[in-house]
Parts: structure tokens; C-alpha cells; sequence
């Protein structure tokens, strides 16, 4: 089958421009008089309903919108098929743990960041290191999404005319940071919104155009789908790093590690006015996950059902398979609403981490909210100072990107939060599990020996336990070894950390 009519880059660029310039008037009108109180936690004056939406556009991300209905066609392998859905039945767990446990612990100290938990509890050191632990997690696990988009932009777009990728990055970013310079979490929770419409909006169009394109109905199309080899949900093979007990454990895991204990995602929701508001916000934003994540593997499945029909080749790389159909072989309007959604989920992702970022660095490390000498108009400035860094950071690191990675990007994201996520997730166990006084100084030597060991075990696991694959279950190996490390280094009686 020849491409059809692909659209030009004048165009594509033309309708980019249009979207960003949406963002900033969305962006004048909700960061204006903004103080670090808009910027940091939105004045907890949120509505639950508009975190709901706003956290569902950051949660799916380019990772969502273009790795996981690659990842389908990979049949067998590491989230190959709908094998994604059995990490996402462990979301349900997982964020029922944060709605029951989490919040309530977050809205009774009244936290900005949640991280000074952890001083509260364990003291100053283990504060420090969870705050590291996250700053670290949240800038590799955002640079791997907006990196992700990038590629694809720079590779159906913007190489045909020569621009360089590390501009392409640059510019992407300068957007970003302009229109949440001034507001912050305030005109997140609102560009979000915009965003998380236009993803699934994007995704629903496009279902409809592959159903036209067939000369099916669309729900045919969806039975073409289940009665196809890729519909497989569970796998039950342990040996395999698909195996479900393994997903569905790791899937809820990861939600209460990259959701609950991620100050990113915990921020949306601790600008909601009460904790009622918060759990409502989090218990709707569960019921909708499942349903969308479920859309986009249908999604995956469609894309290699329509290639099959069309006797079309299948990238390599299966990151490039929706962007290249939708490019090069969709009609025209169907290929701009692809650029839309993408860029959407770009955005989605990367202001609030920008945001989450800049806030982890004022409170726990610089110590706003203890700088009692400090004048708002010196705090602001010094924020805006620190999230020009940010920024210059995370462009640092998608550039790194650019030369070392060689695998889909879903698989990458997981693979990195088992590992800078397992300490958060030991930490935050030791603290609410017990009521034991840890030896602070020595919490960052226990939160740094973990990871290692689960890189030994990873890399060894084949070889000492009978062929034996870790898959999502290292990030539990990895919480576990942090808190039995805790335990071994604490002792009876005052909790170090409390006032």
C-alpha cells in the first residue's frame, strides 16, 4: 500500500504554534497574582473532579500514547499483548492504599511536599534522601516521556528540514517552562485538563478512522480485536516476566510508588480543598484509569490489525508504529489529530513535573517554608531561579538520552523506578509500619546498598535461580531490602524524627 498525502511541516508546525499559544492565555489567566502558596499547592482551593482529569493526562503521557500500543504486537514478551492490563488491575490496589492510608496521613500534617514526612518521622538525613530519591526518579521518568514524543517529532517532522534535535528539545521545554513560569500547580491542573481531553479525544478519532479505513463498524472492530492473538490479558508462566501474580503485584506497587509516594502526582491532590475531596478525586481517577488504559491496548491491537489489512511493514522500533501510520499511511486529518494528542501528552506529563521538581528543591532543600526572614518577593525569586534549573537539568538528560537508549520506553520507564523508587517506597513502609528510631546518618548508605544488590540479583537472576526473570516485583525487592535495612539499623524507643 503507497502513503497517502502526508502532511506537510509548515502545517503541523503552524497547528503546534496554535496549541502553544492556547496554553498561555490559559496560563495568563491562572497565574496571575500568583505567590508560591498558586504555585506550590494551587491555595488547596482545587475542585477533586478537576485533579481527576488533569492527573489522568499526566499519568498516560507519551509513554501511554505511543509505547504501550507498540508494545502489544511484541507478542509474549514483557507487556506484550494486553499484558499491560494485569499491571494495571495492581493500580486498583495501589491507589485504594494511597486514598485510604496516604491521604489521610498527607492532609492531617498539612504537607506542601511530602517528603518532610520523613523528617517528621525518621529525621533530617532520611528526609534528604527520600527528597533526592524523588527528584532523581521524577527528572529520569519525565525526561523518558518527553523524550519519547521528541523522537517522534523530530523524526516525522522536523529532520526533513534539518533542525537539530538537541533545538527540537530546547524549544519543547521553553514552552513548557513559559507557560508555568508564573502559576504553577494552579494552571497545571488546568492545562492538564485541556490536554487530557484532546489525548483521549485524539485516541477515540482514531479508532473511528482505522474502523472507516476497514470498512467495519467500530464494534466489529473491537471483536476483530478480543478474537485476536493480541487480546491475551493474563500469563501464567512464572518464569516470565509477564507472569500476572508478578504484574499485578508490581502494578500496585508502582502506583503507590510513582503515585502515592511521588510528589509530582500527590501535589495535584493535596491542592484540593479536604481530604474527602482528595479521596473522591483519587478513588474516580482509579474507576477511569482502568477504562482508558484498557482503550489504548485496543488501540495497539487496532494499529496491527489495520498494518496486517494493508500489508504494511512494522517498524522495528514498535515506539514509531502508531506515529508512522498516523503520518505517512492516515488521511491527513486523522494524522493532525495524532499530532495533536501527542503533543498534548508531551505537555501533560512534563509541566507538572517541572512544577513537582521546583517544589521538591524550595521545600526540601532550600527550606521555604522555614526561611521565616525571607521575604515572599525574595522566595518567589529564588523559585523562579530554580526552575530555570530544573529545566536546564532535564534538557541535560533527554539529550543523554538521545545516545544510550536502546529499548521501548514503557519497558526503560518501569525498569529505572524499580530501581529509584524502591527506597521511597522502604522508607515511607518503615515509617508508617513502625514505631522504631532509625540512625539517621545512616539512612543514605541503606537507601544507596539496596539498589545495587537489586542490580547484583537482576543481572544474576537467570543464572542462580533456575532461569528466573525479575520483572515489575524488583521495585518489592527493593522496597523490602531498604526496610529490612532500616530495621536493622534502628532501635526501641523515642521516634527520631518527631516533635
Amino acid at each position: 500500500m503507497e502513503p497517502v498525502q502526508t502532511l506537510s511541516p509548515s502545517l503541523i508546525l503552524t497547528f503546534v504554534a496554535g496549541y502553544f499559544g492556547l496554553l498561555l492565555l490559559m496560563a495568563w489567566y491562572t497565574g496571575r497574582k500568583g505567590d508560591n502558596q498558586s504555585f506550590f499547592i494551587g491555595d488547596r482551593k482545587s475542585h477533586w473532579y478537576l485533579i481527576a482529569l488533569g492527573m489522568m493526562g499526566a499519568s498516560m503521557s507519551g509513554v501511554t500514547f505511543i509505547s504501550v500500543p507498540g508494545t502489544v504486537g511484541v507478542l509474549g514478551a514483557q507487556n506484550g499483548s494486553f499484558s499491560f492490563m494485569q499491571m494495571v488491575l495492581g493500580y486498583v490496589v495501589g491507589y485504594t492504599i494511597i486514598g485510604l492510608v496516604l491521604l489521610p496521613l498527607y492532609y492531617r500534617l498539612n504537607l506542601t511536599s511530602i517528603y518532610t514526612y520523613l523528617e517528621q518521622r525518621l529525621g533530617y538525613w532520611s528526609h534528604k534522601t527520600g527528597a533526592a530519591f524523588f527528584l532523581l526518579s521524577r527528572t529520569i521518568g519525565s525526561a523518558f516521556r518527553l523524550f519519547l514524543v521528541i523522537i517522534v517529532l523530530q523524526k516525522f517532522m522536523l529532520d526533513p528540514w534539518g533542525v537539530p534535535f538537541y533545538v527540537t528539545v530546547g524549544l519543547a521545554l521553553l514552552s513548557i517552562w513559559i507557560y508555568t513560569y508564573q502559576g504553577g500547580i494552579r494552571t497545571v491542573v488546568w492545562t492538564d485538563i485541556l490536554q487530557t481531553f484532546l489525548m483521549i479525544s485524539s485516541v477515540i478519532i482514531t479508532v473511528y478512522y482505522i474502523s472507516q479505513d476497514m470498512n467495519v463498524s467500530v464494534v466489529e472492530l473491537f471483536t476483530q480485536v478480543k478474537d485476536s492473538a493480541y487480546s491475551q490479558m493474563f500469563f501464567w508462566d512464572p518464569l516470565l516476566k509477564n507472569y500476572f501474580w508478578k504484574q499485578f503485584i508490581g502494578g500496585a506497587l508502582i502506583a503507590i510508588a510513582m503515585t502515592g509516594l511521588d510528589q509530582d502526582m500527590m501535589q495535584k491532590n493535596n491542592s484540593c480543598r479536604n481530604i474527602r475531596e482528595a479521596q473522591l478525586n483519587m478513588f474516580s481517577f482509579t474507576f477511569v484509569q482502568v477504562f482508558i488504559n484498557l482503550l489504548f491496548v485496543s488501540l495497539g491491537a487496532m494499529l496491527y490489525l489495520y498494518s496486517s489489512a494493508k500489508c504494511l511493514q512494522i517498524p522495528e522500533n514498535t515506539d514509531y508504529l502508531f506515529p508512522s501510520l498516523a503520518l505517512h499511511h492516515f488521511a491527513p486529518v486523522a494524522g493532525m489529530v495524532f499530532i495533536i494528542g501527542l503533543v498534548a501528552a508531551a505537555y501533560s506529563s512534563a509541566d507538572s513535573a517541572l512544577t513537582a521538581l521546583t517544589t521538591s528543591v524550595c521545600v526540601d532543600f532550600l527550606g521555604f517554608e522555614k526561611e521565616s526572614l525571607k521575604t515572599e518577593a525574595q522566595q518567589i525569586k529564588k523559585r523562579q531561579q530554580v526552575h530555570v534549573i530544573v529545566t536546564i537539568v532535564m534538557f541535560i538528560t533527554i539529550l543523554i538520552f538521545r545516545y544510550v537508549l536502546d529499548r521501548d520506553v514503557v519497558t526503560a520507564v518501569f525498569t529505572i523506578a524499580s530501581y529509584t523508587y524502591g527506597p521511597l517506597l522502604g522508607l515511607f513502609m518503615f515509617g508508617i509500619l513502625t514505631k522504631r528510631a532509625v540512625y539517621d546518618n545512616l539512612t543514605p548508605i541503606v537507601c544507596v546498598v539496596a539498589p545495587i544488590i537489586c542490580v547484583i540479583l537482576n543481572y544474576n537472576s537467570k543464572a542462580w535461580f533456575g532461569g528466573y526473570e525479575f520483572g515489575l516485583e524488583m521495585l518489592l525487592v527493593n522496597g523490602v531490602l531498604t526496610f529490612l535495612g532500616l530495621l536493622l539499623l534502628s532501635k526501641r524507643g523515642l521516634v527520631l524524627g518527631q516533635r
